[in-house]
């Protein structure tokens, strides 16, 4: 009964930023897996196809499409692409959006051009997919998931790149109303909120400091994966979490539980 209701057979499920062997990647596998049709979304032709190729490596189903989903008329053509390849769209992962070196400063030496950026990047464009994938949903009067990947830096404060916690605040409030909105039309929407994750950019810029940071900050003593974070997304698209709807849940090996003052002793 319980791995019936984590499967996804005959369902489609579009992946935006499923390229480059990160979170969107393992999700895209992830739900390919569970028997989903992948609509796999990115910017960059070659990490789509990067992904297309694992997928049909594990037997699954695939369509790839390069799109830059901070502008409309390109969530526009994903939504075409799955409605024309599969009929329509069931489950929507949004896991593109992140920082670049130059976002990260202190506020006082922030940009505008910053600020607008992280918030077409990590949140105007969930607005976008999400709507286009509700409207299809309501039209064919089928019910659906959707999650949106937000971040520990929304919970809290972000130092050195408060825009994109700003930014990853308003995905998770966002998503609550969406979640409310959409919910008389059997229509989920949820966020996961990663920690620490070592993806291969974060790798890249230094994997022995974040092992060193885990061990000392986080209480699993790791960081995550992206296939840790790809469970939790799956999770939450399933139907083991039919009644879980406006939620965020947390995927950071138990930073977020920590006392905040560990040398107080009472």
């Amino acid at each position: 009964m319980y791995l019936e209701r984590l499967g996804l057979a005959g369902r489609t499920a579009v992946v935006g930023g499923a390229g480059g062997g990160g979170i969107g990647t393992a999700t895209a596998l992830a739900l390919a897996e569970a028997g989903a049709r992948v609509v796999a979304v990115d910017i960059e032709t070659d990490r789509v196809e990067e992904t297309e190729m694992r997928i049909a490596e594990i037997g699954g189903r695939c369509v790839g499409v390069t799109a830059d989903l901070r502008e409309r008329d390109q969530c526009e053509r994903v939504m075409a692409r799955a409605v024309e390849a599969f009929g329509g769209v069931d489950h929507v992962a949004n896991v593109a959006g992140g920082t670049a070196e130059h976002h990260w400063a202190p506020l006082l030496e922030q940009s505008d051009r910053n600020f607008e950026e992280l918030m077409r990047g990590s949140l105007g464009y969930v607005f976008v997919l999400c709507q286009l994938a509700a409207r299809d949903m309501v039209r064919r009067g089928r019910p659906g998931s959707m999650v949106n990947v937000a971040s520990v830096s929304g919970l809290n404060s972000a130092p050195y790149h408060a825009h994109y916690g700003a930014a990853k605040a308003g995905l998770m409030s966002l998503t609550r109303t969406m979640a409310v909105e959409w919910g008389p039309h059997d229509i989920r929407v949820n966020a996961l909120a990663p920690g620490a994750v070592k993806t291969p950019r974060i790798l890249a810029r230094g994997g022995e400091e974040l092992d060193a940071m885990a061990r000392e900050q986080i209480p699993l003593q790791r960081a995550c994966t992206p296939e840790d974070i790809a469970g939790g997304i799956l999770f939450l698209l399933s139907d083991l979490a039919g009644s879980v709807t406006g939620h965020t849940l947390v995927v950071d090996g138990g930073a977020q539980a920590k006392f905040p003052f560990p040398g107080v002793a009472r």
